[in-house]
């Protein structure tokens, strides 16, 4: 084959080294850099569903600890922790802890699924009297 006719077909030599041409490697480098773009992007988006979720949970825990706060007091009817888990779970939340404190205050705890591989987001939250 003549040299012209390897250079028709893109088997061009460089002539100073006698290498190769690095025809492609554009490509490579643009698809490479695409991927860590999309790599960043969802772990940027993993990061604002674990934050959205634990905003969730402590919203879920802080109106839990102030429904209970009420039972315990007397200003609604029923025993503070039920009162507390009900609440809960209409944010759907559990209640993972319920402690009622001797000066007529409730802390609670809270769970939310935040999704297959963030796990679970805990929130946590006290209501009553100043200590």
């Amino acid at each position: 084959m003549s040299l012209r006719r390897l250079q028709s077909l893109g088997q061009r030599r460089n002539p100073l080294s006698g290498i190769e041409s690095e025809r492609g490697s554009g490509t490579v480098l643009a698809a490479g850099l695409g991927m860590v773009v999309v790599m960043i992007m969802s772990l940027l988006l993993l990061l604002a569903q674990a934050s959205a979720a634990a905003s969730r949970a402590a919203a879920a825990a802080d109106l839990a600890a102030l429904a209970g706060a009420d039972a315990l007091r007397g200003v609604s009817a029923g025993e503070p922790c039920a009162v507390a888990a009900a609440v809960a779970a209409r944010h759907k939340a559990t209640l993972v802890s319920c402690t009622l404190g001797g000066d007529q205050s409730v802390e609670v705890s809270t769970g939310l699924p935040a999704g297959p591989l963030l796990g679970v987001a805990t929130g946590r939250a006290r209501a009553g009297p100043p200590p």
